[in-house]
């Protein structure tokens, strides 16, 4: 929600107005300087949106600031040309509303579209929320980064690395907007207050790695673009896209990274298809090329990496990994109920490569049980595994 500046205003009053912590104001406006505020400025309220309202015969604004449960000056604020002494029936007002409900409430077939749809939704409501490309996927999409969060411990989550794992980029967002939303409104998860992760951490996502995958598991043959034929060949007998791990060339972008990548190339087809293909080279495609430049430029403190299926987390790489990731890991059964896995016969990955890479902690967590593409129905019961990991990957 936009508001213009006053006399006499400041960041600090705003936060004492309406309710909101006055670091995620601070952040909500990045170029302002808070301490020299001029009147005329416009200033973002995170965590509001404006409702029209028509006036009725009998209404004052004191009357509707005392219906709507808000301050009377925070209905002053965001009517700046209406005269307080002499509104009319019929007339037009805007009321600052409080957002209490989840904005990403729409989880099913969840395309590339939807998702950048969800963004822009989040960004506007919680501007402290910050959205940048990282790179573009084969046929030209943006490889979107959001990152939350001020303090020093940098975390790192992406999903959809699988096309058909799309649901993890639903859980990933979903997330953030119940992160966000509990900042606004001073709400527990799971028992445990944001604030204080919000400032002692720093939550980088990338929640759609392979956006051209994903859209052909979902929107089939028609997805592929230019790439039409050749996906359909690659596809052949099949007509149904639902099983494609691989991005829109055909390679499978979680055994693309500099980690034994050549034990999994011997051992794996040697040609692009849906799955398990791992490239000519490492680091072949444009989406995994951004994700490892993503790592080497933000200097992450752990990451995440989310998929499908099995209910397990891996969590080592040829005793790359240091000591404290066992820890993590503990905490991570503790309130998920999945089983740890140090070691698998499973090279080249996004996880190994960083833990080999940087020696920090890195972890593939695979959601659910079944098989991929999970149903939609698993999604309330996955969300709620994933929420306790995502947590604790930001307390711990």
């Amino acid at each position: 929600m936009e508001v213009t500046v006053r006399n006499k205003d400041s960041l600090w009053y705003f936060s004492q107005l309406f309710d909101i912590p006055f670091v995620l104001i601070e952040k909500s406006n990045p170029k302002l300087d808070a301490k020299q505020l001029n009147a005329g400025q416009t200033i973002q309220i995170p965590g509001y949106i404006l409702s029209e309202y028509i006036i009725n015969k009998e209404d004052t604004l004191w009357k509707i600031a005392i219906r709507h449960n808000i301050p009377m000056d925070a209905l002053t604020l965001v009517n700046p040309f209406v005269n307080h002494y002499s509104i009319q029936a019929g007339q037009q007002i805007f009321i600052p509303e409080r957002v209490n409900d989840l904005i990403v409430t729409d989880v099913d077939h969840y395309t590339y579209e939807e998702m950048i749809k969800a963004i822009n939704q989040l960004i506007k409501v919680y501007p402290f929320i910050t959205a940048q490309s990282i790179g573009q996927s084969v046929m030209g999409k943006d490889l979107i980064e959001l990152q939350i969060g001020m303090g020093d411990k940098h975390v790192h989550v992406n999903g959809s690395f699988h096309a058909n794992e799309w649901i993890t980029s639903a859980v990933i967002m979903n997330f953030l907007n119940q992160y966000a939303l509990s900042l606004t409104n001073n709400q527990s998860i799971n028992g445990i207050y944001l604030l204080s992760l919000y400032i002692d951490s720093s939550l980088s996502i990338v929640p759609m790695v392979n956006p051209d995958g994903v859209n052909l598991v979902l929107n089939g043959l028609d997805a592929a673009g230019s790439f039409h034929d050749e996906v359909q060949i690659l596809n052949h007998p099949e007509e149904d896209f639902s099983n494609w791990k691989a991005n829109i060339r055909g390679v499978d972008l979680n055994k693309q990274y500099p980690a034994l990548w050549e034990k999994e190339a011997n051992r794996k087809t040697k040609s692009p298809g849906p799955r398990d293909y791992p490239g000519q080279h490492p680091l072949s495609e444009p989406e995994a090329i951004a994700m490892a430049d993503l790592a080497k430029t933000e200097n992450f403190s752990r990451v995440l990496a989310i998929h499908t299926q099995g209910k397990e987390i891996y969590w080592g790489f040829k005793n790359f990994e240091p000591a404290i990731s066992a820890i993590m890991v503990e905490e991570f059964v503790r309130v998920s109920g999945y089983a740890a896995i140090k070691n698998l016969d499973n090279y080249a990955g996004f996880k190994d490569w960083f833990i080999q890479e940087f020696g920090r902690p890195g972890f593939t967590i695979e959601l659910g049980s079944g098989v991929n593409p999970l149903p939609i129905k698993q999604f309330p019961a996955i969300y709620q595994e994933s929420l306790a990991i995502l947590l604790a990957s930001l307390y711990l």
